[in-house]
């Protein structure tokens, strides 16, 4: 019996959703380049983060910790495992690879929430989220690590009666950085207001906690780097 052409559209679509896998050099864990962290190799020989994979040229793939990786490099696994993937010895690991990829990460995050920001998917104001929350348009909150307690608490109840999520995200960074990165003043709670653009700040934010480990990153309680260095780097350009 002959398969009918939606069945066989179908399968094609479920073809065609598969995702290639990659092998972390270090671990050989595999995942999908969204899970790891691509790391290119320069025409002189030097090893950087792509977070964005983007980067021309070889590239090779982790999906490690920041406590790992700095423990792998320091002990010299980390250069041999690039080599044998590069298959070249010329490879030049910085001792600071690990403090390069956790600042592009969160480079990373920031970036897409101002995108967020500027394309109008993204609230912020207290009154303004709450109003939206308890209304059921919130569909990501975020809470700046210098936040108020009690803010925070009130917030989460209102998204909790909108039918949204039991609490909020701590971002690992504090109001002065968050409304640097969103082009705004004294932002200190923020609110996704569309799904899709929920969905592509989570999975920033999951990238960056991943690597900098439970402990550090959203909802983590660290800041990812310190604030001086994290103004900076805002500032920049």
């Amino acid at each position: 019996m002959r398969t009918k052409p939606n069945e066989d559209l179908a399968l094609a679509e479920e073809r065609d959703e598969h995702v290639p896998e990659r092998t972390c050099v270090l671990s050989r864990r595999k995942g999908t380049r969204d899970q790891l962290i691509r790391l290119a190799l320069g025409p002189d020989g030097t090893v950087a983060p792509d977070v964005r994979a983007k980067a021309p040229g070889r590239g090779a793939w982790i999906g490690v910790t920041r406590a790992e990786l700095d423990e792998a490099n320091a002990k010299g696994k980390l250069k041999s495992a690039l080599q044998r993937a590069f298959k070249t010895n010329d490879v030049t690991v910085p001792a600071d690879l690990g403090e390069k990829t956790e600042a592009a990460l969160r480079q990373s995050a920031l970036d897409r929430l101002g995108m967020e920001a500027r394309s109008g998917k993204l609230i912020n104001g207290f009154d303004r989220i709450e109003t939206a929350a308890r209304s059921g348009k919130v569909h990501l909150l975020l809470h700046a690590a210098d936040a108020g307690d009690d803010g925070n608490r009130s917030l989460d109840q209102a998204w909790r009666v909108g039918g949204g999520g039991p609490q909020g995200v701590i971002f690992p960074e504090g109001r002065t950085i968050l409304s640097m990165a969103l082009g705004r003043e004294n932002v200190v709670h923020a609110a996704l207001t569309d799904p899709a653009a929920a969905s592509r700040v989570q999975h920033v934010l999951r990238r960056w906690r991943a690597f900098t480990g439970p402990d550090r990153g959203p909802e983590g309680g660290e800041p990812a780097l310190r604030a001086g260095s994290a103004e900076e780097d805002l500032t920049k350009g």
